[in-house]
């Protein structure tokens, strides 16, 4: 039988693992959306600032979204897999750009998570097809990319081959609920839809400031000048973390031929100075406060 949501399924947390800012972020939509929420990370202090921030935005998105849920729902905090996981409808990992990291907590999450429980990745750059060695039920893991909410509220569904077929359908339903806008990618594809594209735009970003071309805040003004949405590429990669970048960058280097050095190495530089973006106070941007 193909699957369907689970009834109670409004009830029921949503369980995010990992509180940085994809996390955090990802937290606040399931909130406004009306969801209970639980956080995990081994760090309580940062899993406590996610919860922060999603609690402080969460009517301004509420507001901003039209989302029709009587209240926001509650957040709650968890050190462990073991504590946070048992009990949610959906499982979202949004830890380190890394398959090993990630191969092995999608077999934990599958380990501990409710039978009828759905537990997504949202790797940037990992099908999740890669990632399912260690679970037993791997018709029940898929790929939920989020962009950036709420800002770029697209959210890309990607199947591994052995997802039921009945998920993606489901979600895509069930999605918008949260003032979220998903999208089916039709065929395994590293980059899902919209990151193939995003990929270049920040690779020659990069090479033209490696390059001496231009400056972050110019190219970004131009960026907005001509595409009309901010935030630009810097400004983003910063808000996305530059360690992050990077590793989404290294994976696609060894994937794909003719990828060029020079954006990774100019992104080393920044890291190897503690220049991380938003979540260090200063990347390409120094107008932050941590």
């Amino acid at each position: 039988m193909s699957y369907t949501l689970p009834p109670d399924a409004d009830q029921r947390p949503v369980a995010i693992i990992g509180a940085g800012t994809l996390g955090a972020r990802i937290a606040l939509m399931f909130s406004a959306g009306g969801s209970p929420v639980r956080i995990i990370n081994r760090s309580h202090d940062r899993a406590a600032a996610a919860k922060r921030f999603a609690a402080e935005h969460a009517v301004q998105v509420r507001a901003q979204l039209g989302l029709t849920a009587a209240r926001s729902g509650e957040i709650e905090v968890a050190g462990s897999i073991d504590d946070g996981v048992p009990g949610a409808w959906l499982v979202i990992e949004s830890i380190s750009e890394q398959r090993e990291l990630k191969t092995r907590m999608i077999g934990d999450l599958d380990r501990v998570a409710d039978r009828d429980a759905l537990l997504a990745t949202n790797s940037s750059s990992y099908p999740s097809s890669e990632l399912i060695d260690e679970a037993r039920h791997p018709e029940r893991i898929l790929n939920i990319h989020f962009l950036m909410p709420p800002q770029l509220n697209a959210v890309e569904l990607m199947s591994s081959g052995k997802t039921d077929d009945g998920i993606i359908p489901a979600l895509l339903a069930k999605l918008p609920t949260y003032g979220l806008l998903p999208f089916h990618v039709l065929r395994e594809s590293v980059g899902f839809i919209f990151n193939r594209v995003w990929a270049a735009i920040k690779r020659e970003s990069l090479m033209a400031l490696a390059e001496g071309v231009t400056t972050p805040a110019e190219f970004d003004r131009i960026w907005t000048a001509t595409v009309g949405k901010p935030p630009g590429p810097f400004r983003l990669m910063d808000q996305v973390g530059l360690d992050v970048v990077l590793a989404i960058e290294e994976h696609y280097a060894q994937i794909r031929d003719g990828i060029p050095e020079a954006p990774r190495a100019l992104l080393r530089e920044y890291i190897d100075r503690g220049d991380l973006g938003v979540k260090s106070g200063r990347g390409f941007y120094d107008d932050y406060t941590t």
